[in-house]
């Protein structure tokens, strides 16, 4: 019933239906103007046949047709011209509705997104990963503390040790005799008998090590 008394609902053009009917107007005014032209050309070289053959009248009438042809011409030439000028107003204000929508949508996501997470979720989480970490922390220091018999070692009794045997190393070292190279051999003329040198007497020094060294082997 409404719809009778008042008609169907007008449904208002997108920017794609508005622009395709627009193209298809654009088309159809180029194809008249293409035919006008035509038409013109044809009117001149008419008006020539007219005055090689001395028709005036004729000629003049062909020149008339050939001015309302380029009239035409000119008004589909504003008409196209306007129909330009209303696609790219379209086509811009097409640009800026899709990037408004785009927005609309990126902030509807971003505020769904905050909805989810909350501020006071956020902080206990952080919380809880810095509780954790604190408590790994303790287990590492437990475990890697001395347990049984090796915890009641004293470490200044150690080093005192440990610096007693490398006293005694570095000593027993300094005691040691200084090894001697072995002597070349002498190279004695055939019938020579070589000389045998003398025994060397030890220095008290030298009988002083050797007692010491005899005391320590005990």
């Amino acid at each position: 019933m409404f719809t009778r008394v008042f008609g169907k609902p007008k449904q208002e053009p997108n920017a794609v239906t508005s622009l395709d009917k627009l193209n298809e107007t654009l088309e159809m005014l180029e194809k008249k103007e293409k035919v006008l032209i035509k038409k013109a050309s044809a009117e001149v070289e008419k008006a020539k046949d007219y005055t090689k053959a001395k028709n005036k009248r004729a000629a003049i009438q062909c020149l008339k047709r050939k001015k309302l042809y380029e009239q035409q011409i000119e008004q589909l030439g504003n008409f196209q011209l306007r129909i330009h000028d209303q696609m790219i107003m379209l086509e811009g204000a097409k640009a800026t509705t899709e990037t408004v929508d785009a927005l609309r949508t990126g902030a509807s996501a971003m505020k769904a997104m905050q909805k989810a997470t909350n501020i006071d979720d956020v902080d206990k989480t952080m919380d809880e990963i810095n509780e954790q970490t604190e408590n790994m922390k303790l287990i590492q220091e437990a475990l890697a503390t001395p347990m049984g018999a090796a915890a009641d070692f004293d470490e200044d009794e150690l080093e005192a040790e440990l610096e007693e045997l490398e006293g005694a190393e570095l000593e027993e070292q300094l005691l040691q005799p200084a090894t001697t190279a072995p002597a070349a051999p002498v190279h004695v003329p055939a019938g020579k008998q070589p000389t045998r040198p003398a025994p060397r007497q030890n220095t008290a020094e030298e009988d002083e090590l050797a007692a010491l060294q005899a005391e320590m082997a005990l």
